[in-house]
């Protein structure tokens, strides 16, 4: 039952962070392009990174660990990372005939979030040691 409760509890705070973070970048530079969608993918692939690099063993989730894993990665950063809103975001550009825009949100989604979590989990390996 705590599982269900740290997953629920972090989804909430994931949820409105998202909102905010992607609210605030769409008001910053517009929304011809998803920009904060693309913000938050990356900025949570950084934070996993981070997180991968503390508590993941070759065996996965050390049991002290467990909790903190639930809370922060299955529940924040589960409802903060949008990939579904990615997806609708890149089929809308495509149908209204802005393949080239699809396409560049499509690659740059996928580099710069892969680019994040590689520097999020190095950066860890250097801060907690590893």
């Amino acid at each position: 039952m705590i599982d269900l409760v740290l997953v629920t509890a972090g989804g909430a705070l994931g949820a409105c962070a998202r909102f905010w973070m992607s609210g605030v970048v769409a008001r910053r530079v517009g929304e011809t392009f998803p920009w904060g969608t693309l913000v938050v993918n990356v900025s949570g692939a950084v934070v996993i990174g981070l997180l991968a690099a503390r508590l993941l063993t070759p065996e996965g989730v050390a049991e002290p660990w467990r909790a903190t894993w639930l809370l922060l990665v299955t529940g924040v950063l589960g409802s903060y990372t949008t990939v579904s809103s990615f997806s609708l975001q890149t089929l809308a550009l495509a149908r209204t005939g802005e393949g080239g825009r699809a396409a560049l949100n499509v690659i740059a989604s996928l580099g710069l979030c892969l680019g994040a979590a590689f520097a999020g989990h190095q950066a860890g390996l250097r801060i907690f040691g590893g």
